[in-house]
């Protein structure tokens, strides 16, 4: 299978690439911790750009673009380290959830059968709960008298409420559609995880051609060169797994599309993970300080890769598959 991006998908992925280097910066990402993680006027800019209504239909208002498109935009999402909840803002947008498509109503999500926590619900303006029969939309004001704070959670800019239970909600969909959301929501988080190792992968190197050790960039010391290597390494399989899977889910034919998912979910995670140890590992003493945007990429990762299963989990899912 040929995995190179057509001149439309190139289009596309500069686009959001320009996009994101124009407008997201690592200030901007970090005052969105003040905010519930979420940067209103970006998720406009998003919305403006076609991100929220890329795979609607054409006779909706959307692009009509399919999964093989989300993935290359939601990579670049990722390599920017944008943050809030952009997944479910784009699913929910699917669905028909007012303002989702421009990005000026901001949805976040929530297992409705087995609620334990809901990330940005001080950012968003609805929630969409997942879950049993239905998908169901919910007022986030009707949740967050009921909710707890989480003080002090992993990522700053995907903080948390503790909530045990959720209130039902108009109804969206029906079972079929909670088996698409959660399928097309580990898609995009997986892009998101490789557009999330990519980034460590650049932070590092562009930090590795710059410090000097000895009258050397350290990026030429054998040790700093292997470890790199192996980032990228890690970054490309996952890519393959990425894209195979959003093939996959645009062509069920091909084969079996929940195998493909886990098989992205995986390795995504695990490039991102890793990755993000690896670019606190070059930046030396300087990795571990807030000023460096190292620790960001890696928090993030631990969080997107536990939204999907975790690592340890879809190694299980995949080991069924054989």
């Amino acid at each position: 299978m040929n995995f190179d991006l057509d001149d439309d998908e190139r289009a596309l992925q500069q686009g959001i690439r320009e996009l994101c280097r124009g407008r997201v910066t690592s200030e901007r990402i970090r005052n969105a911790a003040d905010t519930g993680g979420v940067d209103r006027g970006l998720f406009r800019e998003l919305g403006e750009a076609g991100v929220f209504a890329l795979t609607i239909p054409d006779e909706d208002g959307g692009l009509g673009l399919g999964a093989t498109h989300a993935v290359v935009v939601f990579e670049e999402l990722g390599r920017a380290l944008v943050s809030g909840p952009i997944v479910a803002t784009h699913l929910a947008a699917t669905l028909g959830v007012e303002g989702a498509a421009d990005g000026t109503t901001v949805v976040t999500s929530a297992q409705h059968d087995s609620p334990t926590g809901v990330a940005h619900l001080d950012g968003c303006d609805r929630l969409v709960l997942v879950g049993g029969e239905h998908l169901q939309r919910v007022d986030a004001d009707l949740v967050g008298e009921a909710a707890v704070p989480v003080n002090r959670p992993l990522d700053p800019l995907t903080p948390l409420h503790r909530v045990s239970a959720l209130p039902d909600g108009d109804i969206l969909g029906d079972a079929d559609s909670v088996a698409e959301w959660r399928r097309r929501g580990q898609l995009l988080t997986s892009a998101l995880l490789l557009g999330n190792a990519l980034g460590s992968l650049e932070l590092a190197t562009l930090y590795a051609k710059q410090r000097e050790q000895f009258g050397r960039p350290i990026g030429s010391f054998q040790a700093v060169k292997h470890v790199l290597a192996d980032a990228l390494t890690r970054a490309e399989v996952a890519r393959a797994a990425v894209y195979a899977a959003a093939c996959h889910l645009d062509d069920p034919d091909l084969g079996d599309v929940d195998a493909a998912l886990a098989g992205a979910a995986l390795l995504a995670a695990d490039a991102a993970i890793k990755n993000g140890k690896t670019s606190i590992q070059v930046h030396g003493g300087m990795g571990f300080t807030w000023e460096v945007d190292a620790h960001l990429y890696l928090k993030r990762a631990m969080v997107l890769a536990a939204a999907i299963g975790g690592v340890a989990a879809n190694e299980e899912r995949m080991a069924e598959t054989l």
